[in-house]
């Protein structure tokens, strides 16, 4: 090289490869790269609580994931299933981003928040639903996710009543909740099976997946 020339700087990767093969742009996701075996995976693997709960195994967003579809359909029975699977996606976007306490996401402001919302929108294309999740829909899934959180403190996190009533409110009338928390490949086989039952539920036609050997 002569002197006084510099090689071009190195493009910092954006990208993380997933263990489908897929490689995620996290600037610019695309659809086409999103797997629900790799969020699955992902989920099962992100500790809620940051890891500070109680128990032989963290509790898991995977499993959250499935209370608070669980919790939707409670608090509105007969809620469309694109809905329930919406809740069931509600933090899809964490396996890649991980799961944040909400301090923590006021502190980090609107970059954050982009990112997760663009993240969350190429999620929902890629499974067949709207892209931004309705108002109602959204503000039905934040209750019943506040209600999660509410026994998750109380029962793992080392919350008293009284603490997790004035910051996650009541759980709704008529539910209760014993959280056992799973190791990651049941709370992994659990989401898939959910994801699988809503989705055909839902109507929605499989976008072939990158694990598809036919």
């Amino acid at each position: 090289m002569r002197k006084g020339l510099r090689r071009p700087a190195k493009e910092p990767r954006a990208w993380q490869r997933m263990l489908s093969g897929r490689r995620l742009d996290l600037l610019d996701p695309s659809p086409m790269d999103i797997e629900i075996e790799d969020i699955a995976h992902g989920l099962a693997r992100v500790a809620r609580w940051n890891g500070q709960t109680t128990g032989e195994h963290p509790f898991s967003v995977a499993q959250h994931s499935v209370v608070v579809e669980e919790i939707v359909a409670h608090i509105r029975p007969g809620v469309e299933p694109r809905w329930r699977l919406a809740a069931l996606l509600h933090d899809a976007s964490e396996y890649v981003i991980g799961d944040m306490i909400s301090p923590f996401k006021a502190a980090l402001g609107v970059d954050y928040r982009t990112f997760e919302e663009r993240l969350e929108s190429a999620i929902h294309t890629r499974f067949g639903l709207p892209a931004r999740t309705p108002t109602t829909v959204k503000a039905l899934i934040k209750r019943a996710d506040r209600a999660c959180a509410f026994f998750e403190a109380t029962q793992l996190a080392g919350f008293s009543h009284a603490e997790s009533l004035a910051f996650f409110d009541a759980p709704p009338a008529g539910y209760t909740l014993k959280i056992d928390p799973l190791p990651p490949a049941q709370a992994q086989a659990r989401y898939i099976q959910r994801y699988n039952v809503l989705s055909e539920a839902a109507g929605y036609q499989s976008t072939p997946s990158a694990f598809d050997t036919e």
